[in-house]
């Protein structure tokens, strides 16, 4: 197998066993970002170069590309060099597009249970109702910040799954979490980002 998809919430855990599985292989860790097409071809650039010694390639949150920059991105999945091997990672499998899943060696992480940042903020908001969240979320301005408090309420969510504490729309608020997650990465207006997460839950 020359690619690999690493799943799980858990960072920590996820490089933990990438590093397990570069040692492995004896090759050499190259760390790539891959979120629009431009990038891809940066990268094929590289890949039509002949490379001696085994290399991995690593790409996080493959599901973050673009799916234009993911169809380019296809094309070194199915034709890899004898020395390159990817190394892609994801938080949730649903979120990858089929093609490239069925191109890789699936490796899924065990989150166990995971570091909310600012709890009493995320317990503020689950408490609250529409019209309270929405005022919680007017006050978040930086991206970093709104990253952050989407990230924690997915890990909440995610342990009370685990957990079994959760009623049937825990599943749908995650997806909805993970969507508005990926837009705020992709430089997604903050404001009517979260705007729109809080009204779709």
């Amino acid at each position: 197998m020359h690619s690999y998809l690493f799943i799980g919430l858990d960072r920590k855990r996820i490089d933990a066993e990438i590093n397990k599985l570069v040692e492995k292989l004896g090759a050499k860790p190259l760390e790539f970002e891959l979120a629009k097409i431009g990038q891809v071809r940066e990268l094929q650039s590289f890949t039509k170069l002949k490379v001696d010694k085994p290399t991995t390639i690593l790409i996080r949150n493959i599901d973050n590309a673009t799916t234009e920059a993911l169809n380019a991105f296809l094309k070194n999945l199915e034709e890899p060099q004898k020395n390159i091997k990817y190394i892609l990672t994801t938080s949730s499998e649903y979120r990858v597009l089929p093609t490239i899943v069925s191109r890789c060696q699936i490796v899924k992480i065990e989150s166990g249970k995971l570091k909310v940042e600012n709890k009493k903020n995320t317990r503020k908001f689950l408490k609250a109702s529409v019209g309270e969240k929405l005022k919680i979320v007017d006050k978040i301005r930086k991206r970093e910040e709104a990253i952050l408090f989407v990230q924690d309420l997915i890990i909440t969510w995610h342990n009370l799954l685990i957990n079994k504490e959760c009623s049937s729309s825990t599943a749908q608020a995650l997806k909805t979490a993970n969507k508005t997650l990926v837009a705020l990465n992709a430089n997604g207006n903050v404001a009517l980002q979260l705007a729109n997460f809080t009204i779709n839950l």
